[in-house]
């Protein structure tokens, strides 16, 4: 049961990602794919983990090797002006 939960809720995810208005390749839905998964036990909405990760995608670098997740934690203002952004409850 969890597990298709968990698979609706990524494929609600990828589809909301997919109307998305985002300056994204490959590289970037991968990054954000995995910061949505990342968050995906935060209580949040998956609209609202995707919008979050994607605003925190568009706020590193291209040459950022680091996740979003990782990220985040050296870029806390970053994280509080993405999570306002989405709607975040809680952080």
């Amino acid at each position: 049961m969890k597990s298709t939960i968990a698979t609706l809720l990524t494929l609600s995810a990828l589809s909301l990602f997919a109307a998305a208005p985002v300056r994204a390749d490959a590289d970037d839905d991968a990054w954000i794919r995995r910061c949505v998964s990342d968050n995906k036990d935060e209580g949040q909405t998956v609209p609202v983990v995707l919008t979050y990760c994607t605003c925190m995608n568009n706020r590193m670098s291209s040459s950022e090797t680091r996740s979003i997740t990782v990220w985040e934690k050296a870029n806390p203002r970053a994280a509080e002006a993405c999570g306002r952004e989405a709607g975040w409850k809680g952080k």
